[in-house]
């Protein structure tokens, strides 16, 4: 019995990484996931269409790539679970590149430098992570904010409070809900920009990270795709067109 059901799951697996290249040979969209609340990467304007650094990318990798793209806005703490059910066939959403992922999903190559940010009042005396020991802290659930403050205090700490978005961190702190937030630094001081009482502390500490697109693991046929369309919109120069565009400089490596 147990073999079977190893058998089937195998199958199942199987099937699944071969969806991104067969819709594509079917002449069917492929579907992107990513969270529609994290500009400048990804967010909603008045018209609700789904705008930012990431959408211009992958836009562009796709028509490198002669790909067909269909973009749905996906809350990050589902996003995962959503390309592992075949509900999407890959994510773009400011996802770092860690080992950890790197056990379930597999990574194009990098297509943005980051690091993370604190954000705390304009009065408050943090100067640092460790500063943020015994205080509270709102991350996005399953981020990489998540995963720095639950290594700093642990994974149930109290202290740590856990949103679906980094607008509602950010908003849980203004409200003086929590003492701290912690993010991407990108999106991390974009929204702070909108908030007069905020402003953020960069821990040096910090590792440098890399935000990567996500495909099911095994399906090297997409990652290839993706991979190729990068470098090419590197090599031509409109990476960092888009670059410019959302972030008011030239890209430069960290």
């Amino acid at each position: 019995m147990w073999n079977k059901k190893f058998a089937l799951a195998i199958g199942a697996a199987a099937v699944s990484v071969l969806a991104a290249g067969a819709a594509q040979a079917q002449g069917r969209d492929l579907v992107v996931a990513s969270s529609a609340t994290y500009a400048p990467f990804a967010f909603e304007n008045k018209d609700k269409q789904i705008v930012g650094f990431d959408i211009d990318i992958v836009n562009a990798i796709a028509k490198q790539q002669g790909m067909k793209l269909r973009i749905v806005n996906t809350p990050f703490s589902s996003i995962f679970a959503s390309l592992n059910n075949g509900d999407v066939d890959f994510v773009i959403s400011g996802v770092t590149i860690n080992d950890k992922r790197k056990q379930s999903f597999d990574f194009s190559e990098p297509y943005f430098d980051a690091r993370q940010l604190i954000a705390v009042p304009k009065d408050s005396t943090v100067a640092s992570l460790k500063d943020l020991k015994d205080k509270k802290v709102s991350v996005v659930s399953g981020s990489t904010g998540d995963d720095v403050m639950s290594r700093e205090v642990g994974k149930t700490s109290g202290n740590i409070r856990r949103f679906e978005s980094t607008p509602l961190i950010i908003s849980e702190l203004a409200a003086g809900g929590v003492d701290a937030a912690i993010g991407d630094n990108g999106v991390i001081a974009y929204r702070v920009t909108q908030y007069p009482t905020l402003k953020t502390v960069d821990d040096a500490s910090f590792p440098k990270e890399h935000f990567g697109i996500v495909v099911r693991k095994g399906d090297k046929a997409l990652q290839d795709k993706i991979n190729a369309g990068l470098a090419a919109i590197r090599a031509d120069g409109s990476y960092n067109v888009i670059y410019k565009k959302w972030f008011n400089q030239d890209y430069k490596p960290q």
